[in-house]
């Protein structure tokens, strides 16, 4: 009886670290859609709205889903605090403190610090052809996620069941 749960409990745990990894595979295609989005909707700010960038990332912390809200949020507040640090540096920080908790990668990354050094730096016109440069840069990686996901999320699950039968008929 004692082997038999242990045997479980060894399938149960492995099962559940396949099942961890392959939700991070189908987390990022929604994480970038809804980044996509809220980029969109910061876009509209700065260009018809003609909204201050702190501002305009506030408005947008408020409107889009909740799982990329505190990317933009973050950064509106740092810029408001008044301390003298630059959009990009405001971004660079909200930025550093919302990866590691998101599915995103360090191409998804580095797509968002490339558009932070942009922020804030130019006219409004220059600001729009690079949040739209960005949000053409995510396209392709949501694609790759979308294709990645479809590919690795019914493995993951399956290496994890079968991984742990393997380590119990390694072990009886």
């Amino acid at each position: 009886m004692l082997k038999f749960l242990g045997a479980a409990a060894v399938v149960f745990s492995c099962t559940l670290i396949g099942m961890t990894v392959a939700s991070s595979y189908s987390r990022r295609p929604g994480e970038i859609r809804s980044l996509l989005n809220a980029l969109q909707m910061l876009e509209t700010e700065v260009s018809y709205g003609a909204t201050p960038l702190p501002e305009a990332l506030t408005h947008v912390a408020e409107r889009c889903d909740p799982r990329v809200a505190p990317l933009f949020s973050r950064t509106g507040e740092e810029l408001m605090t008044m301390r003298g640090i630059t959009a990009r540096e405001a971004w660079e920080t909200a930025l550093n403190q919302y990866y590691p908790k998101s599915a995103l990668t360090r191409a998804d990354r580095g797509i968002l610090l490339e558009l932070g050094n942009s922020l804030g730096v130019s006219d409004r016109e220059d600001q729009v052809k690079h949040l739209v440069l960005a949000k053409e840069q995510l396209k392709l990686e949501q694609t790759k996620a979308e294709e990645a996901s479809l590919k690795n999320t019914k493995v993951y699950n399956y290496l994890g069941f079968l991984g742990g039968l393997t380590i119990v008929l390694i072990l009886i």
